[in-house]
């Protein structure tokens, strides 16, 4: 008998099989049998769908790699649905892959068996693994989506949720400090103060994570600004936090242009900081802003290590951090600083990159000279 034929014929126990194994699967507990068939029927039906359809070598390579054309007159396939719903039941990765590795198999030995013997044809067994890598790469595909934006709005609720007591805390502090400045509860009210202001810049930085995630990136509103006076403003304000740290600031030509400063100041003040954590404690770290026919541009530099050239680009990634770099900074930042300051370049129509060689790591970002 023909595989495809077998699985129509042999569906229930095929059916049986998966349901047998899905319970074995760590967050299938619970899970009622038709949950737990999910849409494997559908996705055997469509299996045996490709096996009698014709194609050529090419496209049958084109498949097995993941890469078959979307039908036009589903908008989601059967393994695709799949995998959403395996992700809403807090299914993870492996426990999905897990399922098209049982079923390969379980199909094949079944078919086997069925046959008494009979020799299997080679052709079926290809096309059919081929249709299976195929369903696996779409589950795999939304799957991953899933996760992604659930994490992203759980990300977008924690910021937003938790602006409202936070803002409470600092006006509170603030009160406090007011009330009794100089006094015992005005020294405890200021640490109140700057641990909320670090609380409140994390939070910024998921919002705007958040919103880079979901397409819509990051809110500017431009205005006339002089880069001079900006810069000038935020390396005082890191010569303060940074009191060990040296920093230079140079200018050449005009520094003026239609930005958004504050934003600006924000992408600066990322790149600085993350030339004082992870540079060389006893250089400069030095800023230099060229105005030039194209627009502005402004380069951040300090001695230390050389980045290997392979990393360089995923410096840029969200929630990743430099080698040898710990999961969370001990400033309990979450490696997003490189991350916004390219989506803020970006915002303004610029490009922002990195060069790291001869003890010398250079982040160089270019602007428009409006926005």
């Amino acid at each position: 008998m023909r595989l495809a034929d077998f699985i129509h014929h042999d569906m229930e126990r095929i059916l049986v099989r998966w349901e047998a194994f899905a319970t074995t699967r760590l967050h299938a507990k619970g899970m009622t049998s038709l949950a737990l068939r999910d849409h494997a029927r559908e996705i055997l039906l469509a299996i045996a769908r490709d096996l009698r359809t014709p194609q050529t070598r090419e496209e049958q390579s084109e498949k097995s790699m993941g890469r078959a054309p979307a039908d036009p007159a589903a908008p989601e396939t059967a393994a695709q649905t799949h995998a959403t719903l395996r992700a809403g039941s807090a299914f993870d990765i492996e426990e999905l892959a897990s399922e098209y590795r049982a079923l390969r198999a379980s199909v094949l030995r079944l078919w086997a068996d069925h046959g008494g013997g009979e020799a299997l044809h080679v052709e079926d067994m290809v096309r059919f693994n081929e249709a299976v890598d195929q369903a696996l790469a779409e589950s795999i595909q939304f799957f991953d989506a899933q996760v992604e934006r659930s994490r992203n709005l759980l990300l977008g609720m924690l910021g937003h949720d938790m602006r409202g007591p936070l803002q409470a805390i600092l006006m509170t502090a603030r009160t406090l400090d007011a009330i009794d400045a100089g006094g015992a509860v005005a020294v405890a009210s200021s640490r109140l103060l700057r641990s909320g202001e670090r609380m409140r810049v994390l939070l910024d930085d998921l919002v705007d994570f958040n919103r880079s995630n979901f397409g819509l990136g990051i809110a500017i509103r431009p205005a006339p600004a002089d880069l001079a006076v900006v810069f000038s403003d935020e390396v005082e304000v890191q010569r303060a936090a940074h009191p060990g740290r040296r920093f230079e600031l140079a200018t050449s030509g005009s520094t003026q242009g239609t930005w958004d400063a504050p934003r600006l100041q924000q992408l600066l003040g990322n790149l600085l900081e993350n030339a004082a954590k992870y540079g060389d404690p006893g250089s400069t770290i030095r800023v230099a802003v060229v105005d030039d026919a194209e627009g502005v541009r402004f380069e951040v530099a300090n001695d230390g290590p050389a980045i290997a050239t392979d990393n360089l680009d995923a410096l840029f990634s969200p929630l990743r951090r430099g080698p040898g770099a710990h999961a969370r900074g001990p400033d309990g930042s979450l490696g997003l600083g490189l991350f916004i300051a390219r989506e803020i370049a970006r915002a303004h129509g610029g490009e922002i990159g990195a060069t790291s060689a001869d003890g010398e790591t250079v982040f160089s970002v270019r602007l428009p000279h409006a926005a």
